[in-house]
């Protein structure tokens, strides 16, 4: 389960739906792994407007992930066009002003894509109710007299 799934998933309790304590559901006892994948600065441009930073925020802090800004980047921060010191020897002219991915595109694509919940659970601030996270599938069925 990839952390930006945390983003968007709250408690399925019907007595949970009007709290707010309820969402980000908090992860515990949690076993991260990070699967590479090839950077998509397009996806994480577009996804960065939808995400609810400050719970963002929080699951990182919970899970003792790197520290993020206390405002949201906006998408253009997400791209530079001063090459890097490696690339500025390598670079033409006509290359010199392409934008390039920021550090910090990078950071949120390995947190946000990358980064995932290996196994653990997943608790209802609101209720307390913990939903199992095995083999990265977060269990989300409720027992029948929770429904």
């Amino acid at each position: 389960m990839k952390i930006l799934t945390l983003n968007f998933v709250t408690c399925a309790r019907k007595a949970c739906k009007a709290s707010p304590a309820a969402f980000p559901l908090r992860p515990r006892e949690a076993e991260l792994e990070i699967v590479e994948q090839d950077i998509n600065p397009l996806f994480v441009r577009n996804v960065l407007p939808r995400l609810e930073w400050d719970a963002l925020r929080e699951v990182c802090g919970e899970l003792g992930l790197q520290q993020l800004p206390s405002t949201a980047p906006s998408p253009d921060d997400l791209f530079t066009t001063t090459p890097a010191a490696a690339d500025t020897a390598m670079a033409d002219a006509a290359d010199a002003h392409e934008p390039r991915p920021s550090q910090l595109l990078r950071d949120l694509h390995t947190l946000l894509l990358e980064t995932t919940m290996r196994s653990g659970k997943l608790v209802c601030g609101n209720c307390g109710h913990e939903y199992a996270v095995k083999e990265g599938i977060a269990n989300f069925l409720l027992p029948s007299h929770l429904v």
